[in-house]
């Protein structure tokens, strides 16, 4: 998963990502009638050992001849865009750039490890409940040392940055979708705890980050950021087309209460990793020295509701359609919830 989708909120490279237009191609391709069975499972992983970047990437180090170059591009960081942003010194406006990264890079890392891997790991071994073909669940292992690959580049980078900035990560204790997930686990039994886990994998792979295939084409980033996302963003395509695979066969296999209940829970899943912190991104303005009036003001302007509302509903798309296909908001109950997280006008 490309990590960060709801730290782009804003970005104008939104609805003209390349990637995400690819993956329309595989939409189109794998979208089924919610009465066809499922194909025969077609591996998106066919040329994996000669394209994974586990494979055949090399390691991205930071180079010494790339002084004055950015470590994130600040057109896809919203708030150095604002005008008592602006007005910091570029010091502190460049630090603001690094720790984004370092939030990106610790997102990757816990999402892929603790969340990703365990229920891909449990669809390698069948012991996930869902019916799979053995090449299937043959190909989630691949997922898997992907999954860890990321985990592993994203923590080198953040060493890296860190040693040549002097800049420390500030993070919070762990990234904001994984507090907003284990509080939905804990509301839910056991039994119902595993399907939502599964659910919000099968979710979060299947969204895009579009504004974060972007970053690769940019000329002003540090060449080892724009290559460690460009080797994520390979992965993550082929990703993107196993899950939605998944999806299918795991729909076909769930009784009509199960179905309305995923359904149901979707929409909140969606809201669930693509909102941003914005707590956290207050207190952060608050370190660099802005008052606390001016923090909540940036905060205010810069994540409107309709831009947060425009921003789940383009980012979400191809997510919803896959559920749209298998006829899961034909329940009105679903729909309301699309509605009510303005994924859905």
């Amino acid at each position: 998963m490309c990590g960060t989708a709801g730290m782009f909120v804003g970005c104008a490279a939104l609805t003209q990502c390349p990637k995400q237009m690819l993956l329309r191609r595989v939409a189109a391709e794998d979208a089924l009638e919610p009465s066809t069975p499922p194909l025969d499972y077609r591996s998106p992983f066919r040329n994996w050992h000669e394209r994974a970047a586990v494979r055949q990437s090399p390691r991205r180090t930071l180079r010494e001849d790339e002084t004055g170059r950015h470590y994130f591009p600040p057109e896809l960081v919203p708030i150095t865009q604002h005008p008592l942003v602006r007005e910091l010194s570029e010091a502190v406006q460049e630090e603001i750039l690094v720790q984004h990264l370092y939030r990106y890079l610790d997102f990757t890392a816990k999402l892929e490890s603790l969340v990703v891997n365990r229920t891909v790991l449990s669809i390698a071994q069948g012991s996930v409940g869902v019916e799979l073909p053995d090449e299937m669940r043959f190909d989630a292992y691949k997922i898997y040392c992907d999954e860890a690959y990321h985990t592993l580049f994203s923590v080198d980078l953040a060493r890296q940055v860190e040693r040549r900035t002097g800049i420390a990560p500030r993070l919070p204790r762990q990234p904001f979708f994984l507090d907003r997930l284990h509080r939905l686990l804990d509301e839910r039994s056991a039994a119902d705890g595993v399907l939502t886990e599964l659910l919000f994998v099968v979710v979060s792979e299947t969204l895009i980050s579009a504004s974060l295939a972007e970053v690769p084409d940019s000329s002003e980033v540090v060449a080892a950021v724009s290559g460690t996302v460009r080797d994520h963003a390979g992965d993550e395509g082929r990703h993107h087309a196993y899950f939605a695979m998944f999806l299918r066969r795991m729909w076909g296999q769930l009784s009509p209460a199960e179905r309305r209940a995923v359904a149901r829970l979707v929409p909140r899943l969606i809201a669930m990793f693509l909102h941003p912190d914005l707590p956290a991104i207050r207190e952060e303005l608050i370190g660099y020295g802005l008052g606390v009036d001016d923090a909540h003001r940036v905060v205010a302007e810069t994540y409107r509701p309709e831009i947060l509302s425009q921003h789940l509903a383009a980012m979400s798309q191809q997510t919803v359609r896959y559920f749209e296909s298998l006829g899961a908001f034909d329940d009105a109950r679903a729909l309301e919830e699309l509605h009510a997280y303005g994924i859905r006008n």
